[in-house]
């Protein structure tokens, strides 16, 4: 445990001293739990956690380590305990259309989709029906040399937003720093990201006419997740940034 709660508070780069002041804990005594010197009884502990802004499988993971039952399940989506959820889920989704909207987990890969999303990849010249049916991992979509980044007009500013996106995620995601190590020799570069004053990054999309479409992103989380599962979930819904996009998505 003392190896697992001082990687922790490394990687949030906080001092012990500073983690004194965030839990009521001496210094001496969290140093004492560091270096295995003594032992934390599990309020202490999770008081640190919480301190550390530690994820979900991090808590399980320091719980396990210091002997205690692990505090957050694991849940499969289509368990039955999680029909509540996947229905706020597919609410959400349902409520977005005819605009483009879709649910990923910590891995970017794709759990749900709306009509939307399938619309935009048949505009897109893509087999849009087959593609939502299948695996589908957006990192590995859209990265890869000749995927989806191949459609983006601003493909520099898109790439480098979402692998640095990707990039901070997995600091505290295991499974998707693998991903993104794997990801990364094969990668071919997206160039120099240009300078912009716009408010905000719109994803540009050549469609399969040579129109460009047009969005803003947004995400949607659940706010007090208790489940793993549940807090790698994130809903990303795409708004048109113009009208001549809205009226292609609704033709």
């Amino acid at each position: 445990m003392s190896e697992v709660l001082a990687q922790l508070r490394r990687q949030r780069r906080v001092s012990q001293l500073e983690l004194s002041l965030r839990t009521g804990v001496s210094q001496r005594h969290l140093s004492c739990i560091e270096t295995g010197r003594a032992r934390a009884g599990r309020d202490t502990l999770l008081a640190v956690l919480d301190a550390l802004g530690a994820t979900l499988p991090e808590r399980n993971q320091a719980l396990l380590a210091a002997g205690f039952a692990p505090a957050h399940a694991e849940s499969a989506l289509d368990a039955p305990a999680m029909a509540p959820v996947r229905a706020v889920l597919v609410e959400l989704l349902h409520a977005h259309d005819p605009t483009p909207a879709l649910v990923l987990d910590g891995q970017y890969n794709l759990v749900l989709a709306n009509r939307g999303l399938g619309r935009l990849l048949d505009l897109l010249g893509l087999p849009g029906q087959a593609m939502l049916a299948g695996p589908l991992n957006l990192l590995r979509a859209t990265l890869a040399d000749g995927g989806l980044r191949s459609l983006c007009v601003n493909e520099a500013e898109l790439c480098s937003e979402l692998w640095g996106r990707a990039t901070r995620e997995a600091e505290h995601l295991p499974a998707l720093r693998a991903l993104l190590d794997e990801l990364r020799p094969g990668l071919k570069p997206w160039g120099r990201v240009p300078a912009s004053l716009q408010p905000a990054l719109a994803l540009r999309l050549r469609a399969a006419d040579g129109q460009v479409l047009s969005f803003y992103s947004a995400f949607t989380s659940f706010g007090t997740p208790l489940d793993i599962t549940l807090a790698s979930l994130k809903v990303e819904h795409l708004f048109p940034a113009d009208e001549a996009t809205r009226s292609r998505l609704a033709g």
